[in-house]
């Protein structure tokens, strides 16, 4: 399955993990810059009153549909999308990497994380080829731009949250040359053991951002009032 369908002026393709990986190879094998988006009602939401991002999102190569509220907004258009979480497509990619010799590159996170994560990445993948590592603390993003380009990967996770991360990538687009490049949000949090991953019962039913809420009520602010206020816009233009 692959087919682009349009929430509240944004797209969202709906394709299978399978499929997807399928696109990104298919990119390799053409050398082209391909933009990740993992797309989630927060992101949208933002969009509605960001047109630089909404221009980013309409632009980009694929955009995964990341949570439970992107598959209930579909469902109440009769239409079955397939839930991508963001940090398995990540885990994709890296062994996608692994397998394939590519170079990989990660941007994000605090210094003792992204550290953490790259060295459990080596661990797990014996053969992966990290190029460039930095965290996400940075005010020059010419700089940034500078050092990933000389890195050259073929491969790039950013994790910096939404909209910046994408916003990067943005950026990238122009200065790289075949290089998958995908935003990961607090992915190497998960990644690199930091932070627990949501059990089982919670991913299977699409609710890891409920146990990340209990987990940091900080969040309640940010994410409680996107998701409601999403779904009834969504009605509303259905």
């Amino acid at each position: 399955m692959n087919e682009r369908r349009f929430l509240l002026n944004c797209p969202v393709d709906l394709i299978t993990p399978n499929d997807a990986l399928e696109k990104v190879e298919e990119a390799v094998r053409a050398d082209i810059n391909f933009h990740i988006i993992t797309i989630n009602p927060e992101m949208i939401m933002n969009a509605q009153n960001n047109s630089q991002f909404l221009n980013i999102i309409n632009n980009s190569q694929m955009n995964i549909p990341d949570g439970i509220g992107i598959k209930i907004a579909f469902k109440l258009r009769n239409v079955v999308c397939e839930n991508i979480r963001g940090v398995d497509f990540a885990r994709r990619l890296i062994l996608y990497a692994n397998e394939n010799n590519l170079p990989i590159a990660f941007l994000g996170a605090k210094e003792d994380v992204i550290n953490k994560a790259c060295e459990k990445f080596k661990q797990d993948y014996p053969n992966l080829n990290i190029v460039y590592k930095r965290n996400g603390y940075f005010d020059n993003d010419d700089e940034i731009i500078s050092e990933i380009k000389s890195a050259n990967p073929k491969i790039l996770l950013v994790g910096l949250g939404s909209p910046r991360q994408e916003e990067i990538i943005y950026k990238l687009k122009n200065n790289l040359q075949g290089c998958i490049m995908i935003g990961v949000g607090g992915s190497f949090d998960v990644l690199s053991g930091t932070v627990k991953e949501a059990p089982k019962v919670y991913r299977k039913f699409g609710l890891e951002w409920l146990y990340r809420t209990f987990c940091q009520p900080e969040r309640i602010r940010r994410i409680i009032p996107a998701l409601p206020l999403f779904l009834l816009k969504c009605i509303i233009e259905k």
